[in-house]
């Protein structure tokens, strides 16, 4: 009796010592100074509404005249700005890489989502050229491992304000070819596997709203 609670007892410590990481972790997330941009500046009249797959220069020109950096977590609350989160979609031949976040993941509204998307905040530190798809290569290889070669091909300008996470995002989607299948997650997802589209289509209802644009027109 007295092994099982000892047992019981360090089993709860280090239960809530990866909790205490889990928070600090969630907490540095919302600390960080990332990139934004006003919303009256992206979008002069009324914003558009899914995927857009021309003038994404254009939308790349506003975000390096017109970036700012601000804390996420106030961020996270203000639909006057636009978050920039570069969006990447993998394939290789005719799979796509889908991806299911874990149940602690920083974002707590996307927790346990499926996805096709690999992405993030910009920080302040991520500005070296001002390029984003040299941002979107180093995303890739931070949250991915992987073994191969990439094209990175522009996919399209992401906008979604019919639910609360998407009115204060903006995406902007890059299409990464793979000459490889040797690809996995690294720990902030909870699992990734390659499937042909028609298999990501059943897991649609649990995916996240911006993978669900961006699957509907792949």
């Amino acid at each position: 009796m007295i092994i099982k609670n000892i047992q019981s007892f360090f089993a709860k410590a280090m239960a809530d010592k990866s909790a205490d990481k889990t928070a600090d972790r969630q907490k540095n997330k919302q600390d960080e100074m990332i990139l934004v941009v006003k919303r009256d500046i992206l979008f002069k009249e009324d914003a558009f509404q899914g995927l857009q797959r021309e003038n994404m220069h254009h939308y790349e020109d506003l975000v390096k005249n017109h970036m700012e950096f601000h804390p996420r977590s106030l961020m996270e609350q203000d639909s006057n700005f636009k978050q920039i989160i570069p969006y990447l979609i993998f394939r290789h031949q005719d799979r796509y890489f889908l991806m299911q976040r874990k149940s602690n993941a920083s974002e707590i509204r996307l927790q346990n989502k499926y996805s096709l998307g690999i992405g993030g905040h910009i920080r302040k530190e991520d500005i070296t050229d001002g390029s984003l798809i040299t941002w979107a290569h180093r995303e890739f290889h931070e949250e991915i491992n992987y073994r191969g070669a990439l094209d990175i091909k522009p996919f399209g300008i992401l906008n979604d304000d019919s639910n609360a996470v998407g009115q204060v995002h903006l995406g902007f989607v890059f299409l990464l070819i793979g000459d490889s299948d040797r690809i996995c997650v690294k720990s902030e997802l909870k699992s990734g596997t390659l499937k042909k589209r028609e298999e990501c289509q059943e897991v649609y209802d649990h995916l996240e709203s911006w993978s669900k644009i961006v699957l509907d027109a792949l």
